[in-house]
Protein backbone atom coordinates (compact mmCIF):
# COMPACT_ATOMS: atom_id res chain seq x y z
CA UNK A 1 0.00 0.00 0.00
CA UNK A 2 1.69 3.40 -0.67
CA UNK A 3 2.16 5.55 1.66
CA UNK A 4 -0.34 8.78 2.19
CA UNK A 5 1.79 12.13 1.71
CA UNK A 6 1.01 15.26 3.40
CA UNK A 7 -1.70 17.50 1.73
CA UNK A 8 -0.15 21.02 1.79
CA UNK A 9 3.59 21.11 1.95
CA UNK A 10 3.90 24.54 1.96
CA UNK A 11 2.40 24.66 5.33
CA UNK A 12 4.61 21.84 6.54
CA UNK A 13 7.68 24.15 5.46
CA UNK A 14 6.21 26.87 7.52
CA UNK A 15 6.05 25.22 10.37
CA UNK A 16 9.83 24.08 10.24
CA UNK A 17 10.19 27.88 10.19
CA UNK A 18 8.43 28.70 13.55
CA UNK A 19 9.30 25.62 15.40
CA UNK A 20 13.19 26.72 14.35
CA UNK A 21 12.55 30.14 14.89
CA UNK A 22 10.23 29.10 18.44
CA UNK A 23 13.68 27.65 19.96
CA UNK A 24 16.53 30.44 17.99
CA UNK A 25 15.16 33.42 17.34
CA UNK A 26 16.30 36.48 15.62
CA UNK A 27 17.68 34.84 12.80
CA UNK A 28 18.90 35.82 9.35
CA UNK A 29 17.00 34.08 6.33
CA UNK A 30 20.07 32.15 5.61
CA UNK A 31 20.28 30.35 9.09
CA UNK A 32 16.85 29.62 8.67
CA UNK A 33 17.10 28.08 5.01
CA UNK A 34 20.11 26.03 6.47
CA UNK A 35 17.87 25.14 9.34
CA UNK A 36 14.90 24.11 7.81
CA UNK A 37 17.06 22.25 4.81
CA UNK A 38 14.84 24.86 1.94
CA UNK A 39 16.29 26.84 -0.62
CA UNK A 40 16.69 30.67 0.02
CA UNK A 41 13.52 31.35 -2.56
CA UNK A 42 11.39 28.60 -0.82
CA UNK A 43 12.30 30.25 2.94
CA UNK A 44 11.88 34.04 1.84
CA UNK A 45 8.65 33.55 -0.06
CA UNK A 46 7.05 31.52 2.86
CA UNK A 47 8.40 34.27 5.39
CA UNK A 48 6.83 37.08 3.59
CA UNK A 49 3.78 35.12 3.94
CA UNK A 50 4.07 34.58 7.69
CA UNK A 51 5.11 38.14 8.49
CA UNK A 52 2.48 39.45 6.24
CA UNK A 53 0.06 37.87 8.64
CA UNK A 54 2.26 38.61 11.56
CA UNK A 55 3.13 34.98 12.60
CA UNK A 56 6.64 36.23 11.86
CA UNK A 57 7.99 39.99 12.82
CA UNK A 58 11.05 41.07 10.46
CA UNK A 59 13.39 43.10 12.49
CA UNK A 60 14.99 46.50 11.33
CA UNK A 61 18.15 44.05 11.02
CA UNK A 62 16.59 41.58 8.97
CA UNK A 63 16.61 39.29 11.51
CA UNK A 64 13.04 37.12 12.54
CA UNK A 65 11.65 35.94 15.35
CA UNK A 66 7.78 34.66 16.27
CA UNK A 67 5.02 37.14 15.85
CA UNK A 68 2.97 38.16 18.76
CA UNK A 69 -0.22 37.24 17.04
CA UNK A 70 -0.14 33.68 18.11
CA UNK A 71 -1.40 35.09 21.13
CA UNK A 72 -4.66 35.02 19.56
CA UNK A 73 -4.50 31.26 20.28
CA UNK A 74 -3.55 31.48 23.73
CA UNK A 75 -7.17 30.70 24.87
CA UNK A 76 -6.85 27.30 23.88
CA UNK A 77 -3.29 26.88 25.83
CA UNK A 78 -5.74 28.09 29.04
CA UNK A 79 -7.69 25.39 28.47
CA UNK A 80 -5.12 23.03 29.45
CA UNK A 81 -3.42 25.26 32.13
CA UNK A 82 -6.16 25.95 35.05
CA UNK A 83 -4.43 29.95 35.10
CA UNK A 84 -6.27 31.04 38.40
CA UNK A 85 -4.94 27.61 40.05
CA UNK A 86 -1.38 27.96 39.14
CA UNK A 87 -0.61 31.20 40.03
CA UNK A 88 -3.23 31.39 43.31
CA UNK A 89 0.19 30.10 45.83
CA UNK A 90 2.55 32.66 44.07
CA UNK A 91 -0.04 35.51 44.68
CA UNK A 92 -0.83 34.77 48.57
CA UNK A 93 3.23 34.75 48.56
CA UNK A 94 3.07 38.10 46.71
CA UNK A 95 0.00 39.38 48.99
CA UNK A 96 2.12 38.70 51.76
CA UNK A 97 4.84 41.35 50.88
CA UNK A 98 2.25 43.65 49.02
CA UNK A 99 -0.86 44.06 51.24
CA UNK A 100 -3.14 45.04 48.23
CA UNK A 101 -5.58 44.27 45.62
CA UNK A 102 -4.10 41.35 43.26
CA UNK A 103 -5.84 40.82 39.79
CA UNK A 104 -5.45 38.64 37.39
CA UNK A 105 -6.56 38.58 33.95
CA UNK A 106 -6.52 37.21 29.92
CA UNK A 107 -6.81 38.36 26.69
CA UNK A 108 -10.31 37.95 25.79
CA UNK A 109 -11.53 39.90 22.19
CA UNK A 110 -9.12 42.84 21.79
CA UNK A 111 -9.84 43.19 26.25
CA UNK A 112 -8.72 41.92 29.45
CA UNK A 113 -10.67 39.72 31.10
CA UNK A 114 -10.57 39.46 34.93
CA UNK A 115 -10.38 36.05 36.12
CA UNK A 116 -9.12 36.34 39.82
CA UNK A 117 -9.03 38.95 42.65
CA UNK A 118 -7.36 38.62 45.75
CA UNK A 119 -8.51 41.16 48.37
CA UNK A 120 -6.17 42.60 51.04
CA UNK A 121 -6.25 41.41 54.35
CA UNK A 122 -5.49 44.53 56.03
CA UNK A 123 -6.99 47.09 54.15
CA UNK A 124 -10.35 48.71 54.44
CA UNK A 125 -10.59 50.42 51.29
CA UNK A 126 -11.45 48.03 48.34
CA UNK A 127 -11.36 47.73 44.79
CA UNK A 128 -14.81 47.54 42.92
CA UNK A 129 -13.56 45.30 40.78
CA UNK A 130 -14.99 42.06 40.29
CA UNK A 131 -14.43 38.22 38.49
CA UNK A 132 -15.87 38.40 35.06
CA UNK A 133 -16.12 42.27 33.97
CA UNK A 134 -13.46 43.10 31.07
CA UNK A 135 -11.17 46.51 30.60
CA UNK A 136 -9.95 48.15 27.48
CA UNK A 137 -6.18 47.41 26.21
CA UNK A 138 -5.68 51.11 26.11
CA UNK A 139 -5.94 52.17 29.53
CA UNK A 140 -5.76 49.29 31.80
CA UNK A 141 -2.43 48.27 33.34
CA UNK A 142 -2.50 44.84 32.47
CA UNK A 143 -3.98 45.66 29.38
CA UNK A 144 -1.12 48.10 28.21
CA UNK A 145 0.99 45.02 29.64
CA UNK A 146 -0.66 42.76 26.61
CA UNK A 147 -0.79 45.31 24.31
CA UNK A 148 3.15 46.17 24.59
CA UNK A 149 4.13 42.41 23.66
CA UNK A 150 2.12 42.96 20.18
CA UNK A 151 4.18 43.70 17.35
CA UNK A 152 3.91 47.50 15.73
CA UNK A 153 1.79 46.94 13.25
CA UNK A 154 -0.71 44.56 15.21
CA UNK A 155 -0.65 48.06 17.58
CA UNK A 156 -1.25 49.88 14.47
CA UNK A 157 -4.26 47.71 13.53
CA UNK A 158 -5.70 47.69 17.35
CA UNK A 159 -5.62 51.85 16.85
CA UNK A 160 -7.33 52.19 13.56
CA UNK A 161 -10.07 49.39 15.13
CA UNK A 162 -10.42 51.02 18.97
CA UNK A 163 -11.10 54.19 19.80
CA UNK A 164 -9.32 55.95 22.90
CA UNK A 165 -12.32 57.08 24.66
CA UNK A 166 -11.68 58.63 28.52
CA UNK A 167 -12.69 56.90 30.95
CA UNK A 168 -11.60 59.99 33.54
CA UNK A 169 -9.86 63.19 33.15
CA UNK A 170 -6.02 60.96 33.39
CA UNK A 171 -6.79 58.66 30.39
CA UNK A 172 -4.89 57.82 27.36
CA UNK A 173 -6.65 59.03 24.12
CA UNK A 174 -3.78 60.25 22.18
CA UNK A 175 -1.96 57.41 19.82
CA UNK A 176 0.95 59.18 20.10
CA UNK A 177 0.93 59.26 24.31
CA UNK A 178 0.19 55.15 24.03
CA UNK A 179 3.03 54.99 21.75
CA UNK A 180 5.26 56.47 24.69
CA UNK A 181 3.64 54.45 27.03
CA UNK A 182 4.41 50.80 25.44
CA UNK A 183 7.57 51.79 24.63
CA UNK A 184 8.18 52.29 28.29
CA UNK A 185 6.52 49.47 29.26
CA UNK A 186 8.76 47.66 26.53
CA UNK A 187 12.00 48.45 28.32
CA UNK A 188 10.98 48.00 32.17
CA UNK A 189 8.39 45.56 32.08
CA UNK A 190 5.99 46.88 34.16
CA UNK A 191 2.32 48.81 32.95
CA UNK A 192 0.84 51.68 34.96
CA UNK A 193 -2.93 52.60 35.03
CA UNK A 194 -2.33 56.06 37.02
CA UNK A 195 -6.01 56.47 37.60
CA UNK A 196 -7.02 55.77 33.54
CA UNK A 197 -9.56 54.17 34.27
CA UNK A 198 -11.15 54.75 37.76
CA UNK A 199 -10.22 58.23 40.02
CA UNK A 200 -8.00 57.85 42.92
CA UNK A 201 -6.73 54.08 41.38
CA UNK A 202 -2.99 53.27 40.48
CA UNK A 203 -2.21 49.82 39.01
CA UNK A 204 1.07 48.15 38.21
CA UNK A 205 1.27 45.34 36.33
CA UNK A 206 2.81 42.58 34.12
CA UNK A 207 2.14 39.80 31.79
CA UNK A 208 2.18 36.16 32.00
CA UNK A 209 3.99 34.15 29.11
CA UNK A 210 5.04 30.84 27.93
CA UNK A 211 7.60 31.58 25.60
CA UNK A 212 6.46 33.59 22.82
CA UNK A 213 2.62 33.02 24.16
CA UNK A 214 1.33 35.44 26.38
CA UNK A 215 -1.08 33.83 28.69
CA UNK A 216 -2.62 36.43 30.80
CA UNK A 217 -1.44 38.93 33.07
CA UNK A 218 -1.33 40.17 36.83
CA UNK A 219 -1.87 43.31 38.31
CA UNK A 220 -1.27 45.03 41.70
CA UNK A 221 -4.10 47.79 42.78
CA UNK A 222 -4.47 50.22 45.15
CA UNK A 223 -5.46 53.99 46.20
CA UNK A 224 -3.19 56.63 45.01
CA UNK A 225 -3.28 58.16 48.36
CA UNK A 226 -1.26 54.60 49.82
CA UNK A 227 1.31 54.92 46.53
CA UNK A 228 4.88 56.24 47.17
CA UNK A 229 8.03 55.98 44.71
CA UNK A 230 8.72 53.67 47.23
CA UNK A 231 6.17 51.47 47.55
CA UNK A 232 6.36 51.47 43.69
CA UNK A 233 9.35 50.41 43.14
CA UNK A 234 8.80 48.01 46.41
CA UNK A 235 5.83 46.81 44.00
CA UNK A 236 7.61 46.50 40.93
CA UNK A 237 10.39 44.57 41.89
CA UNK A 238 7.79 42.02 43.38
CA UNK A 239 5.78 41.66 40.79
CA UNK A 240 8.40 40.89 38.00
CA UNK A 241 10.09 38.17 40.81
CA UNK A 242 6.45 36.76 40.95
CA UNK A 243 6.28 36.57 36.99
CA UNK A 244 9.60 35.16 36.76
CA UNK A 245 8.30 32.17 39.25
CA UNK A 246 4.87 31.49 37.68
CA UNK A 247 6.88 31.53 34.45
CA UNK A 248 9.13 28.97 35.44
CA UNK A 249 6.41 26.86 36.70
CA UNK A 250 4.25 26.67 33.89
CA UNK A 251 4.06 23.22 32.05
Amino acid sequence: MAEKKPYGTVLIRAAKIMDFLAVQPDQTLQAIAQATEMTASTTIKILETLVSIHYVQKGKDKTYRLGAKLVRYANKRLEQIDLSELTLPYFEKLQQQIDETIHLGVLNADEVLYINKLEPKNQTIRMSSKVGITRPLYNSAMGKAILAEFTDPEIEQYLATHSLAAMTKRTITQPAQLWVAIDAIRQTGVAYDDEEVERDIFCSAVTLKKGTQILGAFSISMPKYRLTEEKKQLINHELLATKACIEQAIP
